[in-house]
């Protein structure tokens, strides 16, 4: 009896290998996600993936989009299988069910803070009650201007929320409309060249990081071909972090967005790809109960639910 148990059991975890190794084998193409402006656009000027892949005979394809939220949304469709984003859009994605993984993190963001014109009478995060903040709804700003409010004793309820994408804020900031910004880097770099005053940054309120993430089918279906796809962008911020003005130029080449302020951006981003940790996790689900204690996402949330784990090649 507990040999037929053992033979039925080795024999359905063999099915089910093959049919893994199956699906992996059948893998075409992988789509990535990417955001305007970030740097995976130098990443993929550079055909850097497209090489590592070429052997396989698996294809990359780029699919751009205007900020974080459409990318998780796409992910959750299955219009993507892999993207790259702030802290909060992820966390709106699993408080809604989607079925996403976090497969690496950067755990340092890039720059981003709360701007407001060089003319401004806002001089404090204090002095940001009752007026109207453009952030990109469910991205890391929307996370930041939350925990900047907090940290000065206030509520989101106490600003006027102005949901813009970062273009459609830059416009809004620019003319006026709005009495403070929220924004990341290069962005934000853009906003400081025009002569934008910083109200607060990111780090002096919060411990942010970006993340890749991936379906969870994805990953099931091809966790060597993740773990290679990890390993691929690893290299990149690698080669990032040591040619950062060529990595810039790349960007500029890219987007067009003024040199200087992208370089600026670049200047001070940190570029190092790792593994989800302990520390990281923390800091991800301080973000989640934020936005769960403001009513932002409807349900509570564990963030260690829907973490895969990458090991490095190297």
């Amino acid at each position: 009896m507990y040999r037929r148990h053992f033979l039925s059991a080795a024999l359905g975890g063999a099915i089910a290998a093959l049919a893994v190794k199956a699906q992996a084998a059948a893998l075409k193409e992988i789509r990535i996600g990417f955001q305007k402006a970030g740097v995976l656009f130098a990443f993929k000027q550079r055909r850097t993936l497209e090489s590592a892949f070429e052997a396989q005979n698996i294809a990359i394809k780029w699919i751009e989009f205007p900020f974080g939220p459409p990318i998780l949304e796409a992910l959750a469709t299955g219009s993507v299988d892999f993207g790259f984003t702030g802290d909060a859009p992820p966390i709106f994605s699993q408080a809604a069910g989607a079925d996403l993984l976090y497969v690496a993190a950067l755990p340092k963001n890039s720059i981003e803070g709360i701007v407001v014109r060089e003319d401004s009478p806002i001089r404090t995060i204090g002095d940001l009650k009752g007026r109207a903040i453009a952030i990109p709804k469910g991205s890391s700003a929307h996370n930041m201007t939350i925990a900047a409010l907090e940290k000065a004793g206030l509520s989101f309820g106490d600003i006027k929320p102005v949901y813009l994408a970062p273009a459609d804020g830059f416009a809004a900031f620019s003319r006026g409309s709005v009495d403070a910004w929220t924004i990341w880097d290069p962005y934000f770099a853009l906003a400081q060249k025009a002569g934008a005053r910083v109200v607060a940054l990111n780090t002096e309120v919060e411990q942010p990081s970006q993340f890749f993430l991936a379906a969870r089918s994805f990953a099931e279906q091809n966790p060597r071909t993740l773990s290679q796809l990890i390993d691929v962008f690893a290299g990149e911020f690698a080669w990032a972090r040591a040619h950062r003005p060529e990595l810039a130029q790349a960007i500029h080449d890219a987007t067009g967005i003024d040199e200087e302020a992208i370089l600026k951006a670049v200047q001070r981003a940190d570029l190092d790809v790792v593994p989800l940790n302990d520390a990281i996790v923390a800091n991800q689900q301080a973000a989640a109960d934020r936005f769960f204690r403001t009513g932002l996402i409807p349900r509570k949330i564990a963030v260690r639910d829907i973490i895969w784990t990458w090991t490095p090649s190297s």
